[in-house]
């Protein structure tokens, strides 16, 4: 039970990381865009900001706390056995 939920996690982990990565290549893009005078979708970017990349973030970050949690509880329970 506990390696089906780790992988099921680390699956959404590395989805949530490619996301992440995708927001950022966007934003980098659309903000030399911008400065350039070239319109490449910041505008768009700023209205996702709260509704998805924002939370796509703190899930990242608590996945990885929870991720780290479970190893070192699990190597802590098997080194008391």
């Amino acid at each position: 039970m506990k390696e089906k939920f780790l992988n099921w996690l680390n699956i959404i982990l590395v989805a949530d990381v490619f996301l992440v990565f995708l927001g950022f290549g966007w934003f980098a893009i659309a903000v030399i865009g911008d400065a350039s005078g070239v319109h490449l979708g910041l505008d768009l970017w700023h209205k996702l900001w709260i509704p998805v990349f924002n939370p796509a973030i703190g899930i990242l970050m608590g996945g990885a706390i929870l991720s780290g949690i479970t190893s070192w509880v699990s190597k802590k329970l098997s080194a008391n056995r």
